[in-house]
């Protein structure tokens, strides 16, 4: 895979996507966007990847929307803007749906678009020096595609604050309202991940991806007949498959399941 705007490296079935723009901060546009959504849908896809970390070159993650996008924006007519804007939110929730844990590696700046990317992951990593902020309301925007994932993160107590007063949110107050998951100095960042990164190698591939699913289906659901059959039949079926039988024998048996390579076999144990 070869892009404009991203560097994507695979390395021990953990793929690494780099915004590749550090000269406007990593700042997102139609490029970024398309080939963003088309990394992911690839990397989904992949039997030799196991996790996906996102990370950006440079001096920030993403500083948001690109400017020159912005003005280009202004001169769409209003079925141009809603096309544009589907193509974001379409790529936002291929992030969150995607069926391999994904990693966001933070450091400089997330600001408005670039905190929904951070939102939409799983695990959120962050450089003590980190700041966020929904900056949209400042410039006469809302941030509307983003905050599906940025509800569901903050929850909406803090999301009325930060929507409504676009104030800078340090890594110590998003590590401490709980929706980012470690905080460390910048020197330690890579292995911070790489902590991570090993505990997801840890599990089945079919167990993960479901686990995914599974959370979205049962958040905020009533836990009724319907949610208790539904779960039921989940472990029913996920207890039958070839991966949930491979663990189980490898858990009795004390022995390192299949689909552990054998370099993180001592780590994951």
């Amino acid at each position: 895979m070869t892009y404009l705007t991203l560097d994507v490296d695979v390395t021990d079935r953990v793929a690494t996507i780099w915004l590749n723009r550090p000269d406007v901060r990593n700042a997102l546009n139609e490029t970024v966007i398309a080939e963003l959504d088309d990394a992911l849908k690839r990397l989904g896809e992949r039997d030799d990847v196991r996790v996906i970390v996102l990370a950006g070159r440079g001096k920030a993650f993403s500083a948001g929307a690109d400017l020159q996008w912005m003005q280009r924006m202004a001169t769409y007519s209003a079925s141009e803007n809603e096309a544009d804007a589907m193509r974001l939110a379409t790529m936002l929730r291929t992030l969150n749906d995607c069926p391999k844990p994904t990693v966001a590696r933070v450091h400089g700046a997330a600001f408005a678009g670039g905190m929904g990317l951070v939102a939409a992951c799983d695990i959120v990593v962050v450089a003590t020096t980190v700041e966020f902020c929904l900056s949209e309301v400042r410039i006469g925007l809302v941030p509307a595609t983003i905050s599906p994932y940025i509800l569901q993160k903050l929850g909406a107590a803090a999301a009325r604050r930060y929507m409504l007063t676009a104030e800078r949110i340090s890594a110590a107050e998003a590590h401490r309202s709980g929706w980012v998951h470690e905080v460390c100095a910048p020197e330690d960042i890579d292995a911070s991940i790489g902590k991570f990164t090993t505990a997801l190698l840890a599990g089945g591939p079919a167990a993960l991806a479901q686990s995914k699913a599974l959370i979205g289906a049962v958040e905020n659901q009533p836990i009724d007949g319907a949610l208790i059959a539904r779960t039921a039949k989940l472990i029913a079926n996920v207890r039958a498959s070839a991966e949930g039988r491979e663990g189980v024998d490898a858990f009795l048996h004390k022995r390192t399941a299949g689909w552990v390579s054998q370099s993180f076999a001592g780590e994951a144990r």
